[in-house]
């Protein structure tokens, strides 16, 4: 009987998994099996626009409005803060890295940039009017 069980349990774990939900989705690569070779997109050139682009939701961090992909950010040079650290920003007339940038892990103000929030680009990226990969229809909340 205990036999029988598992044999059942294992058909109906299997015919489980090859079903597939009628609304699955489709990958970005297609119908190519994964060992398939893909030709590489071509890139095209992104197009920078002139103004800022509004946040879409309140903890989103600010895009760049400019061009930053020569940049390179290292243990000893970071060109973003020389114009955006609150030593510079006034004369670059840049705006001021967020002052959350300046916090200890204790919560206290700091006269450096804290070095969790060196590299910029973990969550800094140049806004890009570009051709999405997917169907998108969020708003955000602003």
């Amino acid at each position: 009987m205990r036999k029988l069980l598992i044999a059942t349990m294992g058909c109906l774990a299997a015919a489980f998994l090859m079903v597939q939900p009628a609304d699955a989705g489709q990958s970005l690569r297609g119908d190519l099996d994964i060992e398939a070779q893909q030709k590489a997109p071509e890139m095209q050139k992104l197009h920078v626009p002139d103004q800022m682009f509004k946040r879409t939701f309140k903890e989103q961090p600010p895009l760049v409005p400019h061009k930053n992909d020569k940049y390179k950010i290292t243990m000893k040079s970071n060109k973003c803060i020389k114009c955006h650290d609150k030593k510079y920003y006034k004369e670059e007339e840049a705006p001021m890295i967020g002052k959350s940038h300046y916090l200890d892990k204790d919560g206290k103000e700091q006269k450096t940039l804290n070095m969790g929030r060196y590299f910029c680009n973990q969550c800094h990226v140049t806004q890009v009017i570009a051709k999405p990969l997917v169907n998108n229809t969020f708003t955000g909340n602003n």
